[in-house]
């Protein structure tokens, strides 16, 4: 049977409907905002064995059909997912996976594709709340509803569901996750944005959410889904066991400095308990090689193996070993202990280096604790812009930064398969907390490409990421407006009570509730982002914890202008040197010149690249700056208007009785007069000059008719 609900959100109208599409999935529904429409689906299989965690996989796609175009390039079919189709499936997840129950490990997957877009409004929201809404009407245990909204703030409003032409002028651009009582995700980008306009716009965000939430548990209450029963592993008499033998062992494990050092220790008992538990399986673990640390198994070895193991699961030790560690870190840090010592607010070490690659036209490194990252600038031309193409209009991006981060910055031994999703999305989140700060093409015409090679892992890499890219852009002399610099706060809550975590480590991040990572200037925020493990916080924990990470980051800051207080004054000797001028676009075809005869001749001569835009904008660039000046002479000389009272380096192109016709610039010719060559009377014109002479020559007028009069005693005069 087929259901709809709709509800009038911004400027347009939000419909869901149910029962008429793709009707063997679990779930599914068709979403809409006006005209633009997707089919967001959900299924579920059985565990495969052994699996300990919860395989939640989204995926969104974009049908270039939807939009009415053919997907670019030779291939004539969608292919491989694009980086905003990757974005949009980790938006989809990202508050989707806490709100389905603790030992789930069902294989659930989540479709959603456009099928019909207006060009107006993003697609991603859309995808966000059909996705929700589709679980929500599905069998699948789920602890939803959960909606998703964009905002945007222009002339000073703040606007749901923008277009994208407001976003080009908007000072915002935020994503917001929730049900009716808290926010489960954020993902937005603003410039330089105060924290208390900032949290206002959370507010509003969350009052649109609620609107969402009660549209969707009205098509719930229509479908009326029966709820698939599942059961948890058994393994609480386990982790029972392990917690009374192994909690104290555990606690002093984690306090060992150093993360491999503390990673030895705890596989070192992980291994101790395990022979104790399952004697006859330990023999045949594998992967856990590390020396035993001796005051850690004295602790333990005292201790009798349990009586009657018979009735455990071996397969669930892991399971509740896990526990036992989350237990311990998560009570550490209730007791005021982080697992290395530090305080609540407390910012591990900062070191900031520059120019510390040869060759490259910029480098930094930026180590926080045991988190690195190395970062490389590069500086091209218009030719190195990236085109990107979708369901909307295509552009190029001037600004581009890229995040990598190979498997020996965590100690790990893995093949190299190329970025994945979380390595997009890192660098994706960086990006556009810095591109605020970049200057306009007319201020710096250069196209701009950062990478980030995470060289170390133990938290936050990706603000290490745009501390980072700071550093590495002014040591290349690019003219950023402020520099920015992000942090990452984190969350252990236990009913009422709760505790924040500035520049939170590893194991913080995997034990704890929350990891929200803010990046800005001293002036705002540029980049905001928030997941959780929790399935909500309130806003007195967001504002709590946008104070705490300004106090971070302006210390981070301050760190940060101790290594370069300013951009560099100039670019690196080996980065091209760009120059940028504006022509008449009616002397575009006389610069290029027939068959592109005269511009390929400028370029030969002078060895520099000139591109030109159908406005009369014509870029010039060379590794070398004389033979870009020497481009841009020529182009200017081509190019130019004629201005009385200018002297010009003309040729002799005719000889008249009354005086000599002369070349001032390519196609302009004007007559210098008899009288006007010399000082002395001149009897024979042929006496003083000859085709193909070259001498200064000044314009004195232009006439109604633009005929040039040129003198060349006007000159020597000038001179005199």
């Amino acid at each position: 049977m087929k259901h709809r609900v709709e509800k009038q959100i911004g400027k347009g109208l939000l419909w869901i409907e149910t029962g008429e599409l793709a009707k063997q999935a679990a779930g599914s529904v068709l979403i809409g905002y006006d005209e633009t429409v997707l089919l967001c689906a959900a299924t579920t299989g059985p565990s495969r064995p052994g699996t300990d965690f919860f395989p939640l996989t989204c995926d969104y796609r974009e049908r270039t059909a939807a939009a009415g175009k053919f997907p670019g390039g030779f291939i004539k079919r969608e292919g491989r997912p694009g980086l905003k189709e990757i974005l949009t499936s980790r938006l989809i997840d990202r508050p989707l996976r806490p709100l389905f129950p603790k030992g789930f490990y069902n294989e659930v997957q989540i479709q959603s594709f456009t099928l019909a877009c207006d060009r107006t409004v993003d697609p991603d929201i859309l995808a966000m709340n059909g996705s929700a809404a589709a679980v929500a009407i599905s069998p699948l245990p789920f602890n939803g509803p959960l909606a998703s909204i964009r905002i945007g703030y222009v002339n000073e409003k703040f606007v749901p569901f923008p277009t994208s032409e407001q976003l080009e002028e908007s000072e915002l651009d935020l994503i917001v996750s929730g049900n009716r009582d808290s926010i489960l995700m954020i993902e937005g980008f603003a410039r330089e944005m105060p924290e208390d306009l900032m949290l206002e716009a959370l507010v509003t965000a969350h009052q649109y959410i609620q609107e969402i939430v009660d549209l969707q548990l009205e098509l719930v209450e229509k479908v009326q889904p029966t709820r698939l029963t599942y059961s948890e592993p058994p393994f609480e008499k386990l982790y029972e066991a392990l917690k009374e033998k192994y909690y104290d062992a555990f606690w002093t494990a984690k306090r060992t400095v150093g993360k491999l050092e503390r990673y030895e220790a705890c596989t070192t008992l992980k291994t101790k308990a395990r022979e104790e538990f399952f004697p006859v399986l330990s023999s045949t673990v594998v992967g856990e090689t590390f020396v035993k640390t001796d005051d850690i198994v004295d602790e333990v070895s005292d201790l009798d193996p349990p009586a009657d193991n018979k009735s455990w699961d071996a397969d669930l030790f892991d399971i509740a070993w896990n526990e036992l560690e989350e237990r311990v870190v998560r009570d550490q840090i209730l007791s005021g202990t982080r697992p290395d010592g530090r305080g609540m607010q407390d910012v591990r070490d900062i070191e900031c280096q520059i120019n510390v690659l040869p060759r490259v036209h910029g480098s930094a490194v930026f180590q926080r604790g045991e988190t690195q990252a190395l970062i490389t600038i590069t500086l091209g031309t218009a030719r190195d812009e990236q085109r990107v193409d979708g369901l909307f209009d295509e552009y190029s991006k001037k600004f581009m930064l890229d995040y990598n981060f190979p498997s020996f910055s965590v100690g790990e031994c893995k093949p190299i398969r190329g970025p994945g999703r979380r390595e997009y999305g890192h660098g994706a989140l960086a990006e556009r907390s810095v591109k605020p700060v970049i200057p306009y093409p007319e201020d710096f015409p250069y196209t701009i490409r950062v990478v980030s090679d995470i060289l170390e892992s133990n938290g936050s890499s990706s603000m290490a990421t745009v501390c980072g890219a700071t550093l590495g852009l002014m040591a290349a002399g690019v003219p950023i407006s402020n520099p920015v610099a992000g942090i990452s706060v984190g969350l252990v809550k236990e009913n009422e009570r709760w505790v924040l975590l500035t520049d939170i480590m590893g194991d913080e991040d995997h034990f704890g509730d929350m990891d929200f990572k803010i990046a800005g200037t001293q002036n705002g925020i540029t980049g905001i982002q928030l997941d959780l493990k929790i399935d909500g916080i309130s806003l007195d924990i967001i504002k709590a914890t946008l104070v705490q990470s300004r106090d971070a980051r302006i210390q981070i800051l301050r760190k940060m202008l101790s290594a370069i207080p300013r951009p560099a004054k100039e670019i690196s000797t080996y980065a091209p040197r760009l120059f940028k001028t504006k022509i008449d676009p009616d002397k575009i075809g006389l610069l290029i010149g027939p068959g592109g005869k005269t511009i390929r001749g400028i370029q030969d001569r002078t060895g520099a690249l000139i591109e030109i835009d159908n406005d009369g904008t014509v870029s010039i660039a060379s590794s070398d700056e004389a033979s870009a000046q020497a481009a841009l002479n020529e182009v200017t000389r081509i190019t130019g208007s004629v201005e009385i009272g200018k002297i010009y380096e003309g040729q002799v192109t005719s000889i008249k009785d009354f005086g000599a016709f002369i070349e001032i610039l390519p196609g302009r010719d004007g007559l210098c007069h008899i009288s006007e060559l010399a000082d002395e009377y001149i009897e024979n014109i042929h006496n003083h000059v000859k085709i193909g002479d070259r001498f200064p020559v000044k314009v004195i007028s232009v006439d109604e008719q633009n005929r040039i009069k040129l003198s060349r005693k006007a000159v020597t005069k000038d001179q005199d």
